[in-house]
Parts: C-alpha cells; structure tokens; sequence
C-alpha cells in the first residue's frame, strides 16, 4: 500500500483516485482550498498532480517544501486553449511542464505519465481494441519503479509501458497533446491513446 495524494479533484484526479483507492492504496484528494494541498502532499509519499496544466506550476512550485523528498507524477499537459476549449498551443514550447516542475522542485523526483492519452484510458488500458502504450519520463530509477507498481494497480501491462529516459524526454510526451483536438473534432469524443506498434 502507498499512500498517495491527488491533487486536483476533476474527471482525471477523481478517477485516478477511484482506482487507485480501490486498488488498496491509501488516496487523498485536495482540491483548490487553500492550505488542502500542502496538508495532503506532506503526509503522503506519492503526490500526483491532475492539476489543469495551464496553473500547475505555479500552484506546485508554492508547495516546495511540502514536496521535499516526494515522488510527484505528472499526468498534466499545459496548453492554452482555443475557442472550443481544446487545447491550441504548448504553454512551455522548447520545453515542458515537468521539465519545469523539476527545475521548480529539485528536491522532488518528478516522474511525468498518462498525459498521452483520454482520462477513461488511464485506469481501463484494456478497454481499448488495441494496446495502448504508456510512457515513462524521469531522472530517479527508484521513483520511475514506483511509479511502474502504481501503473500495473491500474490496469497496465509491463509491455505497454515504455521508459523514454530522463525528464527531458517528457516534451515529447507533452506535445503529443497537440493531436487531441484535431482527432477529437474528426471522430468524436471516444477513449484513445498513444500506441507504439511493434
């Protein structure tokens, strides 16, 4: 059993929780109450930040010391949205939100994942007609293990888990976003994610 705190309580923190929760682990949920994230964060071991990515960094860099230590997974994109409320543009082009948590947090591992993908798919990968793939971006190999357990509670299978490298690689995983609004506006929103076809 981990003991995890979510931090934002929408569809993807909610149902990350959910499963989580139901997988055995000991789940938090803070939302924007000021003080509530900083008490969750500091007695858990896992921090997850399902945070809109547009706020995240700011909200995350203001809980540095209650962070210390921790594995933070960051399963956010930050973008600017267009006018149907789809993402548009990167916020961080040349860069990423988890690279810029980990500079903001250098006392925090950040381990950035399930950002590729819908929510629903983040806890029912095999709801999918095809193995969808998941990625791993990270500096910290213990943590990125961590974090491999938590995806397996959820429903991953190791060979749909992929470890890109350090937490540089995640601007590759972030941008991936950029697809999401152009398929969801050709065929509707129906559950997807990334897959790498071997």
């Amino acid at each position: 059993m981990t003991t995890i705190a979510v931090l934002g309580n929408g569809r993807v923190g909610g149902n990350l929780a959910t499963s989580l929760a139901l997988a055995g682990h000991e789940v938090t949920v803070a939302d924007r109450a000021p003080g509530e994230a900083g008490a969750a964060a500091r007695t858990a071991e896992v921090v997850i930040n399902a945070t809109p990515g547009a706020g995240s960094l700011e909200r995350l860099a203001a809980l540095r010391e209650e962070l210390r230590g921790k594995i933070l997974v960051d399963v956010s994109n930050a973008t600017t949205d267009g006018p149907d409320g789809l993402p548009a543009d990167l916020l961080y082009p040349g860069s990423s939100l988890a690279e810029q948590l980990q500079e903001a947090l250098p006392g925090t591992r950040v381990v950035k994942t399930l950002n590729t993908m819908l929510f629903p798919v983040m806890t029912a990968p095999a709801a999918l007609t095809e193995a969808p793939t998941v990625f791993l971006s990270g500096e910290d190999p213990q943590a990125k293990q961590t974090v491999r357990d938590l995806l397996a509670d959820l429903g991953w299978h190791p060979e749909w888990i992929t470890d890109l490298g350090g937490i540089r690689t995640a601007r590759a995983t972030e941008a991936a976003i950029l697809f999401v609004p152009h398929v969801i506006r050709s065929t509707g929103f129906t559950p997807f994610a990334i897959s790498i076809a071997r």
